[in-house]
């Protein structure tokens, strides 16, 4: 992906540049990393049992709150550890040490319309199925408007590759000018009647939607 406002590359420290003024979307596309040797396990799992849930946590506490999201799961220790080291490197951009996580089953057309996050910056990964479809910025106002007409440019992210992008704030998006420019445009591509089951992480700083802080039992 070759896009105005958007960088990528293999290596972790792509994630840094997100905040740069003029990048809307960090893209680090981890060939080769190990969560990979997960598939074999997410795969043949069956969609009932992949493990989801969400919860705010400090950052030293993500282990802990992650275990009852995968209880039962028999899920290898590398998703624990890929899911913690992937929030210790969004907060050492992001910035705090609470962190909202969500990891999620999704089976339907969740979040199909092309649209922009009230959020400040976002981390998502796909560790099963099909992921996130990302419009450049050059092409985000004609996706807007035609929605499930748009036949424009569309880039959709690897799986397993980890994106960090600028949402246009808590209450910003179409609000005004930074509302129109700011964010990237993006959906979740549609599964409903394929029998696909994505699995799909994201990671958010704490808001008014973010759930009860986690406490350890």
């Amino acid at each position: 992906m070759s896009v105005a406002g958007i960088v990528e590359d293999d290596t972790p420290a792509v994630l840094d540049r997100v905040m740069e003024p003029t990048v809307g979307l960090a893209l680090w596309r981890r060939k080769g990393h190990p969560g990979a040797a997960l598939d074999p396990w997410l795969d043949t799992l069956p969609a009932e049992r992949l493990p989801h849930g969400r919860f705010l946590a400090r950052l030293g506490d993500v282990g802990a709150a992650l275990a009852p999201l995968l209880h039962g799961t028999e899920a290898p220790a590398a998703l624990t550890a890929d899911i913690t080291d992937l929030c210790h490197r969004f907060l050492a951009v992001a910035g705090g040490e609470w962190i909202d996580v969500r990891l999620e089953a999704v089976g339907g057309d969740a979040c199909w319309k092309f649209h922009r996050d009230h959020v400040r910056l976002r981390l998502i990964t796909t560790y099963r199925g099909p992921g996130t479809q990302i419009v450049a910025p050059a092409d985000a106002a004609r996706a807007l408007a035609d929605q499930r007409r748009y036949r424009g440019p569309l880039h959709e992210m690897p799986r397993h590759a980890v994106a960090l992008f600028k949402g246009c704030g808590a209450t910003g998006c179409g609000g005004g000018p930074a509302g129109e420019e700011d964010g990237v445009v993006h959906r979740s591509p549609s599964v409903a009647g394929t029998g696909q089951v994505r699995l799909v992480l994201c990671l958010n700083l704490p808001s008014a939607a973010s759930p009860e802080a986690w406490e350890p039992a």
